[in-house]
Parts: C-alpha cells; structure tokens; sequence
C-alpha cells in the first residue's frame, strides 16, 4: 500500500479547499505537462512553439520568472509558469538542460541564409556562438528554432513588450540601422537553415 504524506488543504477566500501541491517532483514528472506544447524532450513540432530541450538552465529559469511576473509576453505560459515553485522550475530546467537542442526541419530561403550568416557573425556571435548553437547563460539558442517563432519573438522585442537587454538593443538597433527589417528576416533564414 502507497501511502501518501500531504499538507492540510488551505481555503481560498470563498472557503473552499485549494487543492494541494505535489513536493519532490523530478524534473521529468514535470517536464511531462511540457510534452503537449514543446514535445517530448522539449522538441517542438510547432512552429511558432520553441523548442526548449538543450536549453541551459539560467536561461530556462530565467524565461520562467518572466513568464511568471508578467515580464514576458505569452498566451498561456504566463499562467503555466505561476503555477510551479522556484525549485520545480529549477528541477525542470535542469532536466531540460540535459536534452539535446533538435532543431526544427523547416523550408527556409538559402540566400536569405547566406546573407544572414554574414549579419550573424557581425551582429549576434559574440552571444549566439557557434551559429547561434550555444548561448550565453541568459539567452536562448537561436540556431534551428522555428522561424514563426523567432518572428514573434523579435516582435515582442521590438514593440518594447519584452525588454532587451543593453547589449542586444545595442546590437540590434545597428543592424536595423544598416540592413532594415530585411536584414532580421535573413538572420531568420540563417537560424532555420540550421538543421
């Protein structure tokens, strides 16, 4: 027989009972709930989804908090994210950070990629190494995500929903300044081509 230790249910503002919280969830357990969305093993088959497996875990932890504080724009992570602790998305993270990063096979433009190879290297190496393969501790990999998704998420960024950091303003608005919008739509090619 299973038996189960659990906190005393707490009410709600009406008296209701809240319903209680699992505690020592492995990072699996939860990674499950991720499944429908960004795919087994955090590779997502939709593109305007990304996927998350290969992720690190300042990154992921990160993007959480934001969900979860407003900070970062989304549909529905926002209310997923306020629903774990601190330590499940640390848990969760960690679990994520030990997938491998699958990219998304996707059509792409091969000029646009050429060009956006070039803006790459002028423009985004320094954080997205590698091609945009690694990334620094709070920036996510670029290289193979899904291009719906890298469009929306530039568009947060550039319509002020979701903050820049200094130096990514900086480096964006360089490259706006020189190549306009064409020029974010090769670098777009360049990460889808990534496969």
């Amino acid at each position: 027989m299973l038996a189960i230790m659990a906190a005393p249910a707490l009410a709600d503002s009406h008296g209701k009972k809240k319903p209680e919280l699992l505690s020592g969830a492995s990072g699996a357990m939860l990674a499950a709930s991720c499944n429908g969305c960004h795919g087994p093993d955090g590779v997502s088959v939709g593109p305007g989804i990304p996927s998350i497996g290969g992720q690190s875990v300042d990154y992921m932890v990160s993007i959480m908090q934001g969900f979860a504080k407003g900070e970062v724009p989304s549909t529905i992570m926002g209310r997923i994210a306020k629903g774990y602790t601190a330590d499940e998305i640390k848990n969760m993270a960690a679990y994520y950070s030990k997938k491998p990063f699958v990219p998304a096979k996707q059509k792409f433009d091969a000029a646009q990629a050429k060009t956006g190879a070039k803006l790459h290297a002028k423009y985004c190496e320094k954080c997205h190494e590698d091609g945009g393969k690694k990334a620094e501790e709070d920036s996510g990999i670029l290289a193979g995500q899904w291009l719906p998704y890298l469009h929306f998420t530039m568009a947060d960024f550039l319509s002020g929903k979701r903050e820049m950091t200094k130096k990514m303003r900086k480096k964006v608005k360089k490259l706006l300044d020189k190549e306009g919008k064409k020029g974010l739509e090769a670098l777009f090619h360049y990460y889808a081509s990534q496969q």
